[in-house]
């Protein structure tokens, strides 16, 4: 275990090992993702439906929701570099399989280790962000580490796409898994737990690790960290990921080509907005919560005027939509930002596990919730969606909302406590932004 750098400007060396962590995270968001974009050849390779399909991707993600906690106590005890390698290796051997596989029970379980390779990857390399940067940066490159991470999602939807169309099922994936090869060659080579000369405290033993998780989970930082992930990242995540193209095409009948410019939009305006907040949360620590209230009541006040929109919403208030929905990921990482600071080193990475789970077990849910009421109200070809049962079905979401805003204010109030007792005097907000102005301290 190792104590995070306390320079003040972070070396070359710093930046390089965030590039290797940046690169495993790409691509284990290229190896979440290259299923999605080859399902209508999934479906004639195994011979399955649609819903058959889908199960792959819930799987994927219940793995990787459910993993989040052992994955977390894990990266405590071994640190970013055993774990990255360990993602990698993972994801290139259900890429194998999936490659080999002729029937779906084969190809379930190859998304299976893909799910279970892609929860060792994320918190592990936001460790090794807090751990080579200083504090004041950390916000940011962590933001950068979400957002730069999306290419990879990029590369399965058109790379991919083309060398399976040009190639076959076994040489797309057997390349696929070639590629998480490559990764873990790298993260041997390159990537490192911490700066040189950083001080190296001994390893945890198990006990020790189950007291960290239990340590991390009765810090109020932490629980608002993962009730901050789940209210603002779901709604986001279920609109990208599954219903928002169905919803855009059939429920609000735009076109293929204005549905998939808007989700792309929704992609660059997080691009845009993560760097943003991340500066403001490490200008303004202490107030990091009213940036997760705006996210939230942005979000739920769009979606209310589309869904009691008389009709078909108008494309500019689509546009809105898709803007606000943008800032979610973004804003879902200030909760790990929470945990960081609340969280000494040895148990960061608990603590980022527990973060994590808040919003893809929220995002599954609602996936299958919305599903669930569409196939109530509207049996049988998906094509017969009506708005009325779009707009039922996404009102599920209010629920989630509800959910993590009584979370977020409950543990924000224990934290302040906690702060008070610490002597952190916290200043109302104009204060504090009038003392940054002028040159002095945000933490008042």
């Amino acid at each position: 275990m190792t104590t995070p750098t306390t320079t003040t400007r972070p070396s070359t060396r710093a930046y390089a090992v965030w590039l290797v962590g940046l690169l495993a995270y790409a691509v284990a968001v290229f190896h979440r993702a290259s299923l999605g974009v080859a399902a209508t050849d999934a479906q004639e390779r195994f011979s399955a439906g649609a819903s058959v399909v889908s199960l792959f991707l819930v799987l994927q993600l219940v793995v990787y929701a459910g993993m989040q906690i052992p994955v977390g106590v894990a990266l405590d005890r071994f640190g970013s570099r055993r774990m990255v390698l360990a993602g990698a290796v993972t994801m290139a051997l259900g890429q194998l399989v999936l490659a080999l596989a002729t029937d779906v029970p084969t190809a379930i379980a190859a998304r299976v280790l893909v799910g279970a390779g892609d929860a060792m990857t994320f918190i592990s390399v936001l460790r090794l962000v807090s751990l080579w940067f200083p504090g004041r940066m950390v916000p940011v490159v962590t933001q950068l580490t979400g957002i730069l991470g999306q290419v990879g999602s990029i590369v399965a939807a058109y790379p991919l796409v083309s060398l399976l169309a040009a190639t076959s099922w076994r040489s797309t994936f057997l390349g696929a898994s070639a590629v998480g090869l490559l990764v873990a060659v790298l993260v041997v080579v390159a990537l490192r737990d911490a700066p040189p000369g950083s001080p190296v405290m001994p390893p945890t033993d198990a006990g020790q690790v189950r007291r960290n998780l239990a340590l991390a989970w009765q810090e109020p930082g932490t629980r608002i960290g993962l009730y901050t992930h789940l209210v603002t990242q779901f709604s986001g995540t279920v609109f990208a990921l599954l219903w928002g193209y169905p919803f855009l095409t059939v429920g609000e009948g735009l076109s293929a080509g204005q549905a998939a410019g808007l989700l792309t939009l929704l992609v660059l305006v997080g691009m845009l907005v993560g760097p943003l907040l991340g500066r403001l949360c490490a200008r303004w620590p202490l107030r990091r919560s009213a940036l997760v209230f705006g996210i939230l009541a942005a979000t739920a006040a769009v979606w209310t005027v589309v869904l009691l929109w008389p009709g078909r919403a108008p494309l500019p208030l689509l546009v809105l939509l898709v803007v606000v929905l943008g800032t979610n990921g973004p804003g879902s990482m200030i909760g790990f930002d929470f945990a960081r600071t609340e969280n000494p080193p040895a148990r960061l990475g608990s603590a980022s596990g527990v973060v994590n789970i808040g919003g893809f077990v929220a995002s599954l849910v609602t996936i299958l919730a919305i599903g669930a009421v569409l196939d109530v109200l509207t049996p049988g070809s998906s094509t017969a969606y009506s708005r009325d049962a779009f707009r039922a079905a996404f009102s599920v979401q209010y629920v989630f909302w509800a959910i993590g805003l009584v979370g977020v204010l409950r543990h924000r109030r224990q934290l302040r406590a906690r702060l008070a007792r610490d002597g952190v005097v916290l200043a109302p907000l104009h204060v504090a932004v009038g003392a940054r102005l002028r040159g002095g301290s945000a933490y008042q």
